[in-house]
This record gives structure tokens, C-alpha cells and sequence, in this order.
């Protein structure tokens, strides 16, 4: 009995360890991505190929509006971001945050964090990255 007590120890441990990061400082996930407390920071390629393959909910949190990304679902201002996390369907699809830059979207991302918002995912350079991939853009 004494040494299964230590086996769920040490396991218990060593899953902590394994999957402990620094909250707020992203930490290299592959292909580019980042993870942070909360969300995970994806590649305009990710991007894209998520696109594909899952339900997403696309929000544009950039001011002043200038445009969006195919499919973007809604536009909330990052500064408005927490007061309406309750229309964001996070039980539903997979919500992907993104700016023009990067900037305002990381933003909103560490405020949405500090606010309890589930997992959920950022584009990290914005739209930026997604035309510097050659990926479609619609200008208002």
C-alpha cells in the first residue's frame, strides 16, 4: 500500500511539472504558435488550415473597423472585449481572436484571461500575417 501511495505521488508530480508554464508568457508550441494562460497564439497557416478542419468562431477586435478576415463572425472592439465574452459561444466552436497587427488582439487575449475565459486562440500579427501569407482579406 506504502508504495502504490507513492506511485500516485510521484506520477501526480510529474504531470504538475509536465504541465505547468509562466502565466502570461507564452512558451513555444510548434509551428510558430505560442501558448499563454488561457490561449494559444497560431500562424496565419494555422490559421487557415483550422479554418478547414473545425467550427470557428472568428472575431475581429480591432479600432477602428478597416476590414476583415473571411468568415469573421463578429466584430467586438478589444476594449470591449470582456464586458461581451458572454456572446462569444465558447462551449460551441473553437473562438479565434484577431487585430490588424497583433497588438490590440493580444490585448483583449490577456484581458479575456484576467476575466476567466476558457481556452481560446489568437492570430498572432494579425491580419498582417494573414496577407503576408497570401490569404484573401476583405477591405471595407
Amino acid at each position: 500500500m506504502k508504495k502504490l501511495s507513492m506511485l500516485v505521488a510521484v506520477s501526480a508530480l510529474l504531470l504538475t511539472a509536465c504541465s505547468s508554464t509562466d502565466e502570461g508568457t507564452p512558451a513555444p508550441t510548434g509551428d510558430g504558435a505560442a501558448q499563454g494562460a488561457g490561449y494559444t497564439v497560431l500562424s496565419a497557416d494555422e490559421l487557415n488550415q483550422m479554418m478547414t478542419d473545425e467550427d470557428i468562431y472568428l472575431v475581429n477586435v480591432h479600432v477602428p473597423y478597416e476590414g476583415e478576415l473571411p468568415e469573421t463572425d463578429a466584430f467586438i472592439p478589444y476594449t470591449e472585449i470582456t464586458d461581451r465574452m458572454s456572446e462569444l459561444p465558447f462551449d460551441q466552436k473553437t473562438v479565434v481572436i484577431y487585430c490588424r497587427s497583433g497588438s490590440m488582439s493580444t490585448e483583449a487575449a490577456q484581458a479575456m484571461v484576467a476575466a476567466g475565459a476558457p481556452q481560446f486562440y489568437e492570430l498572432g500579427g494579425g491580419w498582417y500575417s494573414w496577407q503576408d501569407a497570401g490569404l484573401p482579406f476583405e477591405v471595407n
